[in-house]
């Protein structure tokens, strides 16, 4: 029988992420599943003919990256060539979105509404001058009269439009629907923010399966060199039908598959299911999760983890959920339809029970100290009213978890999914809203691991690029994107620590924990190679070093080595 390794690494640091966090200088992989860590001696005997032997030249082969929060079809749609990219850097002003729009008007087929990504008020030079300079549809309407124009902010909560397509969406003066803002004139200004975007998202044609497709594979090649193995997509049903075309809806989990029987997923793939929208309630949620079929998946390429519930208030511009209102005003409670308080935190608690009872995982979005309390304190009654062994819920987002929901989530094995990427592009933005003590203690990486509490790093990409070696920096760092100032310190974490939330951790939120997520003899080839020491770089430096090499179940899905 034929022993020989199908790929052997020598020469750099193989970092194993294992329980001791140990070294060695050397790994084996042979038919999918590493079969030696250790020295070169120890690796030699198994270099046959056909072995490819990888010199590491000095760099650091890593447990492949797995991002635990990341939208794979929306991120292949908000991205070049799929979407036009009026993010940060890529533009810095007013008049270059307008630029870019302009171009793509002369790219896009006739008839075809012009989308974009990635706005933020916060990087455009006139309304970082002047606060109360907002885009407008009058922005976008010189450079594309007679064409429909939606542009997605950075954070999908908030859409620009141009005046077409408000006309198309039948929105005019004196138009009273929340969140559509409006001039003093009473004239919307093309700025839709939360709920409202629905009026745009059913003006638009949904995804057809091929969109859906191009967009995933987009989506994969991007994450092949990024050393990305595993991702979480979470929420795919019908309660994502009305976002992004529909690149949230079923449909997509139907293009996930016929990639999964064609051979195209180079990435392992969680999926969270999304019975209802944003501000559906526990009745419709109940409903929508039993009538919901996902389909055959299988458990290590492409398979159903739970279910995914958004647990906190749709506040025009402020989504948190806060004990303390916002400064210069803003919703402390939780506004959502009119309903109170009491009736919404019922209603969590009824959907929460619900899928507890019928034995998913359950991921909430929650943003905010008071929801995240509500949601940790939902999970330990529903564990308490049906015991379960290992449920491995988690909070999503988990901003300004407190000592109170911290401590529960410790103490029944829950766990938390934070975004680091996302602090570091908010963070000069933050203090404006909740005060510079707050901002600081936003994502408590360090409180969170002191307590307890299990936490999985993920992008939540579009919303930020899927970057984990800029996670990294900003674990370690806590520094901000524009003006590069640190931001809370104090919770700050190592490196060690910063890689096990996209590796290990992230496998342990995947209930995978046990066959990848750290390179030991028997788990899954899932391997990342970074050009350089990683164990020696300069924080400052890490989101510079080069991914050299990606294999994923012993498959070579990016090469830079060979080109």
């Amino acid at each position: 029988m034929n022993a020989y390794a199908d790929l052997v690494f020598v020469g750099g640091t193989v970092v194993t992420v294992d329980a001791g966090f140990s070294l060695a200088s050397a790994l084996a992989v042979r038919d999918g599943v590493i079969s030696a860590v250790g020295e070169r001696a120890d690796v030699a005997p198994l270099v046959g003919p056909g072995t490819r032997v990888v010199d590491l030249r000095g760099g650091t082969l890593l447990p492949g990256i797995n991002d635990s929060h990341l939208h794979g079809c929306a991120f292949g749609m908000a991205t070049p060539p799929m979407s036009v990219d009026v993010g940060h850097p890529a533009v810095s002003s007013l008049a270059e979105v307008a630029g870019a729009v302009r171009a793509a008007v002369g790219r896009v087929p006739g008839g075809r509404w012009v989308t974009g990504h990635g706005w933020d008020t916060g990087y455009l030079a006139e309304c970082a001058d002047d606060p109360a300079r907002l885009p407008s549809r009058h922005d976008l309407d010189a450079v594309s009269p007679d064409r429909p124009v939606v542009l997605y902010s950075f954070s999908g909560h908030a859409t620009w439009v141009n005046s077409r397509a408000l006309e198309l969406i039948g929105l005019g003066r004196d138009t009273v629907v929340p969140g559509v803002v409006v001039d003093g004139a009473g004239e919307p200004t093309g700025l839709l923010h939360e709920g409202a975007q629905a009026l745009v998202q059913n003006a638009l044609p949904p995804l057809s399966g091929q969109e859906r497709t191009d967009a995933i594979r987009s989506a994969l090649g991007a994450l092949a060199r990024l050393g990305v193995t595993s991702y979480t997509e979470p929420g795919l049903g019908p309660g994502g039908e009305g976002i992004m075309r529909g690149a949230l809806g079923t449909g997509t989990l139907d293009a996930y598959r016929r990639l999964l029987a064609a051979g195209e997923l180079t990435a392992r793939v969680g999926v969270l299911l999304l019975p209802t929208g944003m501000a559906g309630g526990a009745e419709e949620f109940a409903c929508g999760l039993g009538e919901f079929d996902p389909g055959s998946t299988d458990p290590r390429r492409l398979a159903i983890h739970g279910v995914k519930i958004f647990g906190d208030g749709i506040v025009p511009n402020r989504t948190a959920w806060m004990h303390e209102p916002y400064l210069g005003g803003g919703c402390g409670s939780l506004c959502v339809g009119g309903e109170s308080d009491a009736e919404r935190i019922a209603g969590i608690g009824a959907m929460i029970r619900h899928a507890h009872a019928a034995g998913h995982q359950i991921g909430v979005h929650v943003t905010g100290d008071r929801a995240i309390d509500t949601v940790a304190d939902a999970f330990a009654a529903a564990q308490a009213e049906r015991p379960r062994e290992d449920a491995r819920h988690y909070v999503i987002h988990g901003d300004f978890l407190t000592a109170h929901s911290m401590k529960v989530l410790a103490a029944h094995g829950f766990g938390v999914n934070m975004n680091p990427t996302i602090k570091w592009t908010v963070a000069d933005l933050e203090e404006e809203f909740v005060g510079a003590r707050r901002a600081g203690y936003a994502w408590p990486y360090r409180d969170a691991l002191d307590a307890g509490v299990r936490v999985a790093s993920g992008s939540d990409a579009p919303v930020t690029a899927p970057d984990w070696r800029q996670g990294l920096a900003t674990m370690m760092l806590r520094e901000s994107k524009a003006a590069g100032r640190v931001s809370g310190p104090e919770q700050r974490i190592g490196l060690a620590e910063a890689l096990r939330t996209y590796t290990i951790d992230a496998a342990w939120q995947d209930f995978a924990d046990g066959w990848k997520g750290s390179l030991e003899v028997g788990k899954a080839a899932d391997l990342c190679v970074l050009d350089g020491d990683l164990l020696t770089a300069d924080p400052h430096d890490i989101p510079g070093m080069p991914v050299v090499l990606t294999v994923m179940d012993g498959r070579i899905v990016h090469d830079v080595l060979r080109d």
